[in-house]
């Protein structure tokens, strides 16, 4: 009796497996509560797991934050989901995120808005997220190295402003480049 590739056993990393678990992940948002139909296709296009790597590369598709260089952390996929819903990104919109961390919101972001600037203090993480908006020809989306507390005065004023960093109220300097009418989200 000759084998067939139908009975071969399942490879865990085989496009199967990966089309089922991006799928739960899509249904998970949205048991979150992430029911915006531009969101949930913004977090379909961008694959997650091309922000994760090393040894929590398979984890990528769960719901939960995972540790990335740094000392800092990719955001969960339904708060990444919650806080891009909270915004209401327009297509015209030009969007300042402060905490570029692995480049995911900024990814998500890019889907939405006619242009990002996405800032982060650590060098190694803005370098490495530009290098993967290039690689997913991402062309709207500027990566700066600096204090996000300050915002960005040049590209000011901006329509949305998301402060994926740590931050308890939100900086001045932020509210103050913020468009009359435009939301912010902390």
């Amino acid at each position: 009796m000759t084998q067939g590739p139908e009975d071969d056993p399942i490879d865990p990393g085989s496009s199967d497996l990966l089309a089922e678990r991006k799928m739960r992940f899509l249904f998970a948002l949205r048991s979150r509560g992430v029911t915006d139909s531009r969101v949930l296709t913004a977090m379909e296009k961008v694959d997650r797991g091309l922000f994760v790597r090393g040894t929590f590369a398979d984890r990528a598709y769960e719901d939960m934050p995972l540790p990335i260089a740094c000392g800092q952390t990719i955001s969960q996929p339904s708060v990444v989901g919650l806080m891009t819903q909270a915004l209401q990104v327009n297509p015209r919109d030009t969007v300042l995120e402060v905490g570029t961390g692995s480049g995911y919101q900024a990814a998500i972001l890019s889907q939405l808005a006619r242009r990002v600037y996405t800032v982060d203090r650590y060098r190694r993480l803005v370098r490495e997220a530009a290098d993967l908006f290039r690689q997913l020809d991402l062309v709207n989306i500027t990566t700066i190295t600096a204090d996000g507390s300050h915002g960005l005065p040049d590209q000011a004023p901006f329509d949305r402003i998301i402060v994926t960093a740590a931050a308890e109220d939100p900086p001045g300097p932020l509210l103050e480049q913020l468009k009359p009418g435009g939301i912010m989200v902390v």
